[in-house]
């Protein structure tokens, strides 16, 4: 395609992230206080028994890359972010086998052996419905046959009728201490300016890119967790 056609990932990939004072509280916000990493081991285990090349696309501040290092041979912790690449690499400077590139979903290009895992995690929801059918296609050109694909974000598990239910209970559940969650307003927020996407419209998407789908999760009907593995 075009270069011309494509977008601008940084611009998609929402200003608080590219700012160094909320990337510096992002951990805390994102609920990884204290080493608490329960849905990144989660993760994990999702991809029990592989051990050479993990990607990590939108890795953000490297807490999925760092617990992962032990586990693979290679991590490459992808961001598109220069403030969130900067955590990165100052967490991740004692560990040889991660590599941090500065790149996006339909920028990173990927070299040596294909990988045998991708992970991304609330990262895919920055861009809209077609961009993420193109970048989970290039996700799968990443991974070899029978690798596999581990993907959590914002995906709404619910039919158009029921938003208002769903999203109303969504919002009262919201964190009242922006240092310490996301907020109201964080929420609404996101769903105005950003592109979380229906799960009966995803997973034809996740599909048609060339995967099947052997997991899924969701959480109070807004956050779901997909296990795929590339035919």
């Amino acid at each position: 395609m075009d270069a011309s056609c494509f977008p601008d990932e940084l611009a998609y990939a929402g200003s608080e992230h590219l700012d160094p004072a909320f990337v510096a509280g992002y951990d805390r916000k994102a609920g990884y206080e204290a080493g608490v990493l329960t849905d990144v081991e989660e993760d994990l285990a999702e991809l029990a028994g592989l051990d050479g090349t993990l990607v990590d696309l939108g890795a953000g501040t490297g807490r999925l890359a760092v617990a992962a290092a032990p586990r693979f041979r290679r991590v490459v912790a992808v961001d598109v972010s220069p403030a969130m690449q900067e955590v990165l690499r100052d967490r991740t400077a004692g560990l040889p086998n991660i590599e941090c590139v500065r790149a996006g979903f339909l920028s990173y290009e990927h070299t040596g052996a294909p990988a045998d895992a991708v992970c991304s995690r609330n990262a895919l929801h920055q861009l809209p419905d077609f961009w993420k059918a193109l970048a989970l296609e290039r996700v799968a050109r990443t991974l070899r046959p029978g690798g596999v694909l581990r993907l959590r974000d914002l995906i709404f598990d619910f039919r158009p009728e029921e938003a208002d239910e769903v999203i109303t209970r969504w919002l009262d559940g919201a964190a009242a201490d922006p240092a310490r969650g996301y907020t109201r307003e964080d929420f609404a927020e996101h769903l105005r300016a950003e592109y979380s996407t229906f799960r009966w419209l995803l997973e034809p998407i996740l599909e048609a890119a060339g995967f099947e789908i052997v997991r899924a999760g969701f959480r109070g009907r807004i956050y779901g967790a997909y296990t795929c593995v590339k035919r």
